[in-house]
């Protein structure tokens, strides 16, 4: 199995998390895989309208901020949060972000759709 570069749970830094979070596409990743637990990149990313090698580049920022998990099996890559190092680290950061995301997400869909 070969392996990829992610820091250890000591080197994640706020700053980073942070940086690698306000990006929406990787903040739409992150919700998925929170939904999911984990998953195949191609298969999480299959439901956003992003190409292959830009979406490899939002994996990297997460895995390499230390938002992520990945896993290299053969040709495909598992990813998944690391919750616990995060929360560990940052009580209640990825909740908080993940909830506000939902809650803009949620408003944003109620109000394009229309009244009958």
């Amino acid at each position: 199995m070969r392996k990829v570069s992610q820091p250890t749970t000591e080197a994640i830094r706020l700053v980073e998390v942070l940086r690698a979070l306000a990006d929406p596409v990787r903040l739409d990743l992150v919700l998925r895989l929170d939904r999911m637990g984990e998953d195949f990149c191609n298969a999480i990313g299959a439901e956003i309208d992003v190409h292959q090698t830009t979406l490899s580049h939002h994996y990297r920022v997460l895995r390499e901020a230390g938002v992520t998990w990945t896993t290299v099996q053969g040709r495909s890559r598992l990813v998944r949060l690391r919750r616990e190092d995060l929360d560990a680290l940052f009580p209640g950061l990825l909740d908080s972000v993940l909830s506000a995301q939902r809650r803009t997400r949620d408003t944003a869909t109620t109000s394009t759709v229309k009244a009958p």
